[in-house]
């Protein structure tokens, strides 16, 4: 059997009077990709930033090597060996991609410099190390700090939702990457929501819940009705969408010719209580598409009607007061307020309707409700945001968008490292939001989450509108117009 590279012990972690972890057993071998499975606040991150010296365990013990330490402390861990990929990219916005991955490191970045090109080119992706890391997008900054653990030659490699933000290639190319780590002796630690994503590389799977280990098994003894189970009893499956739904004949909003940074004449029309699903890979413009008509980008020509009435939002609060409300893809950037508490976050989209003296009690009561709704994770309105884990902060930014009533909800990848119970709640709200008569611009890279939720699909590549689907399409068709369209965009 291979060494273990690194274990835990009967870890536990608790705040205060909040208990994280209870005796958590966890190990990683060489030789080995060991997937973490749990719902969000299962305390996955948490197990893995003890394992890597951010967090202290409140008992437990951590060896490396077969060596105990205690404590361990980060600088410690990564010269033993250990890197966390997080989920959300830490990025030095104004020093290049080559700066960014070589913080830290004893050397001059550009002694570097040869080892990281021969990585870029190793993983396959379209990336130089001179770019500014200000103008990257989420897929490439992910990719940055994944190149910080291979240049650093990391032993065990800790992927924390790797490929949230990644296209279907550069996911195929990364875990080619993670199984010739595997074959040269690394333990790689997989942390994912996706199942298909776990067994297409995996070789052990444990599931955490409530911070207890619930579930741990080979790969190939498990199968995925129990994984489920046992992450989040009673979800099983996601719920097929409901057929047959009446579709409104009357136009919300109207896109004619439309064109901007990242697109160029896009037409389009959103009924009213319809879910368009506007798909696509990353880079093929659907992001900067929803930013400019919520006024975060320079609109450069087209026309754009909203019941009717030309519409024109010169900045995101202006597109709201209209009934346009726009869902970021960058949470933490774009979505929330990191360090506010989360009644005000949910509030913070209407504030400029409230009266001039707030009562914290009634903003605290609605945070509640939408607490219930989403299954918001907390312990009390009062803490900040950033305290919560990945998955419960998009619910909080959703909860944010619903305060604001609006008439179009634009939602840029709502699900993106949500698990499978609170997928679920968001696909139903959505589905319920569309019953009652939003309309909603769901813009998603989830071919399968696409298909499921939309009425219509409309299928960006390169820029342009590659095509339209009807409800119900294939992810075979949507792959076709998004890939093979892409190289006769500009045709």
């Amino acid at each position: 059997m291979d060494p273990v590279l690194a274990e835990l012990t009967s870890v536990s972690k608790s705040y205060g009077p909040v208990s994280v972890l209870k005796k958590v057993d966890f190990s990683v071998r060489a030789g080995e990709v060991h997937a973490l499975l749990g719902g969000n606040g299962a305390g996955k991150s948490t197990l893995m930033k003890i394992l890597v010296g951010l967090v202290p365990a409140t008992d437990g013990q951590v060896h490396i090597g077969g060596q105990p330490l205690s404590p361990v402390t980060p600088a410690q861990a990564q010269a033993m060996g250990l890197y966390l990929v997080p989920q959300e990219a830490h990025i030095f916005p104004n020093q290049s991609v080559l700066e960014n991955i070589c913080v830290g490191l004893s050397k001059p970045a550009a002694a570097y410099r040869a080892r990281i090109e021969a990585l870029i080119a190793q993983i396959g992706v379209a990336l130089s190390p001179d770019t500014k890391a200000a103008t990257l997008e989420i897929a490439d900054r992910q990719i940055v700090e994944i190149l910080r653990g291979l240049v650093r030659e990391a032993k065990v490699l800790i992927l924390d939702e790797p490929t949230s933000a990644l296209t279907p290639h550069e996911v195929d190319t990364l875990f080619s990457r993670m199984r010739a780590l595997r074959e040269s002796g690394h333990g790689l630690v997989f942390i994912s929501h996706k199942l298909h994503e776990l067994r297409a590389v995996s070789d052990r799977i444990t599931v955490l819940r409530d911070g207890y280990v619930v579930f741990s098994e080979m790969m190939s003894d498990s199968a995925d009705a129990d994984i489920l189970a046992a992450m989040s009893p009673g979800v099983t499956a996601l719920d097929a969408r409901v057929a047959g739904k009446a579709q409104s004949k009357d136009i919300l909003l109207s896109l004619k010719g439309m064109s901007g940074e990242g697109f160029v004449d896009i037409s389009f029309d959103i009924h009213k209580g319809e879910v368009l699903g506007l798909t696509g890979v990353v880079g093929a413009g659907r992001t900067e598409l929803a930013e400019t008509l919520v006024g975060l980008r320079m609109r450069s020509q087209g026309k754009v009607t909203l019941d009717g009435t030309p519409f024109v939002a010169k900045s995101p609060s202006e597109a709201v007061r209209q009934g346009v409300v726009h869902l970021s893809e960058d949470r933490q950037q774009y979505g929330l307020f990191l360090d506010a508490p989360l009644f005000w976050n949910t509030s913070s989209f209407v504030y400029d309707r409230l009266p001039f003296f707030l009562r914290p009690g009634r903003e605290r009561a609605r945070f509640d409700s939408y607490r219930d709704m989403l299954g918001i994770k907390c312990a009390s309105p009062d803490q900040p945001v950033s305290s919560l884990s990945g998955g419960n902060q998009q619910k909080v930014l959703l909860s944010k968008c619903l305060v604001a009533k609006p008439k179009l909800l634009i939602l840029d990848e709502p699900t993106r490292g949500v698990d499978v119970g609170a997928r679920n709640d968001i696909y139903r709200i959505i589905e319920t939001l569309a019953a009652e008569g939003t309309s909603v611009l769901l813009i998603s890279s989830d071919f399968d989450e696409v298909v499921r939720l939309s009425d219509r699909i409309a299928v960006m590549a390169g820029g342009y509108l590659a095509g339209a689907l009807p409800g119900g399409a294939s992810t075979d068709e949507i792959a076709e117009l998004a890939f093979e369209a892409g190289g006769l965009a500009h045709a």
